[in-house]
């Protein structure tokens, strides 16, 4: 009966882990490219490809739009997130990890891609708050790279502080401002 007991706790354990493995593996394989879609082709939304504009938004509170499209007679794929820096700011601002699409965004010409900016706490909990007026922009080149930079000016008046963040990229600017 013992025997029959840690047979049974030891395949429900590894049931457990099979699961867990398993739910691992589906979200990273939902922000690749469908497989057959000829990802290998599609190249990455990038400096050559693209304009990248950012706009203040009247909602939420505190936060901008940053738009990427692509201005190139064939298809991008927009990865992960945009690696945002303020000015001559060293790092980079954080990234809200709730914001990953279920599929990586596919631009086809002339269509675009949305990241939220979140400048700063709404509730003035940040530090080391300032004017920024350029924002550097880098791309995901889809192999775990990132591009050159490309500078944005920033609307006049644009303050950011420590809780600064970005969403990944969206296909729909509600979806990018939600966050």
């Amino acid at each position: 009966m013992r025997t029959a007991r840690i047979a049974t706790t030891g395949l429900a354990l590894a049931a457990a882990l099979l699961a867990g493995t398993a739910a691992t593996t589906a979200q990273a394989q939902a922000a690749e490219p469908a497989p057959g879609s000829g990802s290998a082709s599609i190249p990455a939304c990038s400096l050559a490809n693209t304009k990248t504009t950012v706009q203040n938004v009247s909602r939420p509170i505190n936060h901008q739009l940053l738009t990427v499209t692509n201005t190139s007679s064939e298809r991008c794929f927009a990865y992960g997130h945009p690696h945002l820096a303020f000015d001559a700011a060293q790092n980079v601002v954080a990234v809200v990890d709730e914001s990953i699409p279920q599929a990586v965004v596919t631009l086809e010409p002339g269509e675009s891609a949305y990241a939220g900016i979140n400048l700063s706490a709404a509730d003035g909990s940040g530090t080391d708050g300032r004017y920024a007026s350029v924002l550097r922009v880098s791309y995901d080149e889809g192999d775990g790279t990132e591009s050159r930079a490309r500078t944005v000016k920033l609307p006049k008046g644009t303050w950011v502080d420590s809780k600064a963040a970005v969403t990944y990229w969206q296909s729909e600017v509600d979806l990018a401002l939600m966050w």
